[in-house]
C-alpha cells in the first residue's frame, strides 16, 4: 500500500496540460472533434497540488464545439501537440466493478445510477458481450447493482465472461450540438486510492 505522500506524487507527476473533446472512445486520442467557426482547438488545464492522495483541476475549460457533433469523452495530454495520456466519460465518474457471468449483474457499490441512465465501459478488455467506448442503458438498478442494455429499457445484455482488471464503468454525458456552441469542462478531482 502506497503512502498519501507517495501517492501526491504519483498524481503531481502525470503532466497533463491540455484537454480535448472527442466524438467516441480511443485508446490513442482519436475521434477528435474538429471544425467550427470559431475553429475546435484543445484547451490548457491547471491543477492543484495533489494533497491527501487527489488532485484537482483549478480551471474550467471552454470549447468551441461544431454544428452536428456530439461530444462524449475528455481527452488528456502532455501539452498542445504533447502525448496522449487518455480519455474519460463526458459528465462521468470512472468506478471500478465486479460482474456476474452467470446473472448479467454489476455490482458497484452505492453506485447512484438509476435505470435508463447512460453508462459505457472501457480502460482495459471489457465484459464479453460488450464493446469498449460503446454507450449502454442501466437497468434493474438496486443500490449497489445493475445491469445494462443496448437500448433505453430494452433487453439487458447476456454477460459470457469477464473484463480486464482495469476495465472502469462510467457514468456518460452525450453532449449533442444542433448549432455551433461550447463545452465547459468542470473542474475534475483525480484520484489514486490505497
Amino acid at each position: 500500500m502506497y503512502t498519501d505522500l507517495a501517492r501526491n506524487n504519483m498524481l503531481d507527476g502525470i503532466g497533463a496540460t491540455h484537454l480535448s473533446a472527442h466524438t467516441a472512445y480511443s485508446a490513442t486520442g482519436a475521434n477528435e472533434v474538429t471544425g467550427g467557426s470559431p475553429a475546435y482547438a484543445r484547451k490548457a488545464v491547471t491543477y492543484s497540488a495533489a494533497a491527501s492522495a487527489a488532485k484537482a483541476a483549478s480551471t474550467n475549460p471552454v470549447f468551441d464545439i461544431p454544428t452536428g457533433t456530439t461530444v462524449r469523452f475528455i481527452g488528456f495530454w502532455t501539452g498542445l501537440a504533447g502525448s496522449f495520456l487518455g480519455m474519460i466519460a463526458n459528465g462521468g465518474s470512472e468506478n471500478e466493478f465486479k460482474v456476474d457471468p452467470t446473472t448479467d449483474v454489476f455490482t458497484v457499490p452505492a453506485h447512484g445510477y438509476a435505470d435508463t441512465q447512460k453508462v459505457v465501459f472501457y480502460g482495459d478488455t471489457v465484459p464479453a458481450g460488450l464493446t469498449e467506448g460503446t454507450v449502454y442503458f442501466v437497468r434493474d438498478s438496486t443500490t449497489n447493482t445493475f445491469k445494462v442494455a443496448a437500448t433505453s429499457g430494452g433487453t439487458a445484455i447476456d454477460i459470457t465472461a469477464e473484463p480486464g482488471r482495469k476495465c472502469v464503468v462510467s457514468a456518460i454525458v452525450e453532449e449533442a450540438f444542433g448549432a455551433q456552441g461550447t463545452l465547459t469542462v468542470n473542474a475534475q478531482t483525480h484520484r489514486l486510492d490505497a
